[in-house]
């Protein structure tokens, strides 16, 4: 694939690139809509202090994490388009909540709950999946997301001035944020219409199991159980800050410090009910793959992307407390760590493409982003304003280069699951966000920087000794297995099965077949009216009777 192809807006490929980014840019602008406006609420009303925003800042990315994982499970079954669509339409309702929330309690609850937009981010990265081929998918995911990722610089540019000059007023803020929630509902709703799952109906693969990630051996297994403990009980911090800043008192929090354990222990049970009986039968060699390449990666994004969410979560403020700068201009300027997305991850995709070894690309923009936050620890008041804009714009571009070349390598490393693969190494990304600006409240940002280059180095350790070359990576279709054809001919069975019923049911509204666990197939057929019902019973008598 070419640069120059993006502009072929006739193929059904690139059109559907288009219209997969602006829906996650949109997505994006909206998560991002508090962190250029903070500045502002403070100003707008007496209740609200630095701590209450600095804690929307956390809950802005947490519920992101369960919201991930559940939504990289919806997708194996639903699709992509539905997905996507529903997604949007249902995050307006707390956007606008948050907008004109009258109690630091409300718009923490509706931040918290807004935060699941952040699962946006897998929809989009499967879609585009199924839309182009393994030796195109690194430019493809990588110009989806970056240009996707440019909502928040876009967030950090537009909203301060729709704010103050738009709507003006103390309550400016609300009514610029409310406006991006309408524009969110109305693409959630085009978006339904306007795209399809891939290019024919049966692109879209499903998963014999959508509860669970599928693996390959019992140490793998042992693994996802491991990797699966902190994309849940990672909001023990918030819980833990919450209870602190007295938003619940601590019998509540002992009871949410429960509910976390029920869910981490379920994830876990459900990891193992899946896998047993698919290990205990025996995976087929054609169907293997490294699990540990999945946690390498799910290392490298919490390394990156949520270094990427906690910055642009507290940058713009850094700029305007550290060089005394107004509200609009450290927007702007902190816009600049986002900006490079536009060409910086689909680079990173781009070079993952065509370097021809993805896993050395993926280690060199690793050890790019550990200098990068090193350099800018070293910021402050005593350096040049265009100089820490520059070495801003480098780390930024190592950070989105490396998230280009993490979901480069994501796509080709098992075909059926890419969705829950997608959405567990999505979930990390929250996962390092939330960490890392929970460790933000106790240190300067000088040492926070530090802090994120540390997060990088241990990550590129991770990666070097987990990481495996994905197979068939540059090929010009995905590796299918035997299971993969087996479930393929699964489904064409299933299909024909439910058009004879609803032939032999005439008169029914929907015929459908679903498999129960324990192996048992239920036949569900509906129904408009008891009459329609007898008939359609009459007729089968009828057909089944022998000839007198």
């Amino acid at each position: 694939m070419q640069v120059s192809d993006i502009f072929r807006f006739k193929n059904a490929e690139i059109k559907a690139l288009h219209l997969t980014w602006i829906a996650f840019f949109i997505s994006f602008y909206v998560w991002f809509n508090m962190a250029p406006l903070a500045s502002s609420m403070l100003r707008s009303v007496d209740w609200l202090t630095r701590d209450d925003i600095r804690l929307f800042a956390i809950a802005n990315v947490a519920l992101t994490i369960p919201a991930r994982i559940i939504v990289g499970m919806a997708l194996d079954r639903y699709g992509p388009r539905r997905v996507f669509s529903v997604l949007m339409v249902l995050m307006a309702i707390p956007t606008f909540v948050f907008a004109f929330g009258d109690t630091r309690e409300v718009l923490f609850m509706s931040r918290l709950v807004l935060s699941s937009i952040g699962a946006s981010f897998v929809v989009g990265i499967h879609m585009t999946a199924l839309w182009f081929k393994p030796r195109d998918i690194g430019f493809a995911e990588g110009f989806y997301a970056g240009w996707g990722n440019f909502g928040s610089a876009a967030a950090a540019i537009t909203l301060p001035t729709i704010a103050l000059t738009m709507y003006g007023g103390d309550d400016g803020w609300r009514y610029a944020i409310a406006t991006s929630g309408v524009v969110m509902a109305v693409y959630g709703v085009f978006y339904w219409f306007a795209i399809t799952d891939g290019p024919t109906a049966d692109t879209h693969k499903k998963p014999r199991k959508a509860s669970a990630l599928e693996v390959s051996s019992w140490k793998d297994l042992v693994l996802l159980c491991i990797f699966t403990v902190p994309m849940v009980g990672i909001l023990s911090i918030l819980v833990y800050r919450v209870q602190i800043m007295g938003y619940i008192d601590p019998m509540t929090a002992v009871f949410i410090y429960a509910a976390i354990a029920i869910v981490v222990t379920y994830q876990v049970w459900q990891a193992i009910k899946v896998n047993v009986p698919i290990l205990k039968k025996g995976v087929p060699e054609d169907d293997k793959y490294p699990f540990s390449s999945v946690a390498a990666l799910n290392a490298t994004y919490f390394a990156n992307f949520g270094a990427e969410l906690a910055v642009v979560s507290m940058l713009p403020m850094f700029f305007e407390e550290t060089w005394g700068l107004t509200a609009a201009a450290a927007g702007l300027i902190a816009a600049s760590f986002a900006f490079v997305n536009l060409f910086a991850r689909p680079m990173g995709g781009l070079v993952s493409d065509r370097f021809g070894n993805r896993r050395f690309v993926m280690l060199a923009y690793m050890f790019g982003i550990a200098i990068g936050f090193v350099l800018m620890g070293l910021l402050n008041s005593n350096w040049p304003l265009i100089i820490a804009i520059a070495i801003t714009i480098m780390c930024s571009f190592f950070v989105q280069g490396a998230e280009g070349a993490t979901f480069g390598i994501i796509p080709s490393i098992k075909r059926r699951v890419t969705g829950q693969i997608s959405g567990m190494a999505g979930a990390y990304g929250n996962v390092g966000a939330v960490f890392y600006l929970f460790v933000f409240m106790f240190v300067t940002p000088q040492q926070f920087f530090f802090i994120i280059a540390a997060g990088a180095l241990i990550s590129w350790v991770i990666c070097y000794f987990w990481l495996v070359e994905p197979e068939g990576g540059f090929g010009d279709e995905y590796i299918i297995s035997s299971v993969d054809r087996e479930i393929a001919q699964e489904a064409s069975v299933k299909k024909q099965l439910e058009a004879d019923l609803a032939t032999l049911l005439d008169g029914s509204e929907k015929i459908e077949l679903t498999e129960r666990s324990s192996g048992a197939v239920q036949l569900n057929a509906r129904f408009a009216t008891i009459a329609d019902l007898r008939a359609a019973l009459d007729r089968l008598g009828a057909k089944t009777r022998p000839a007198e």
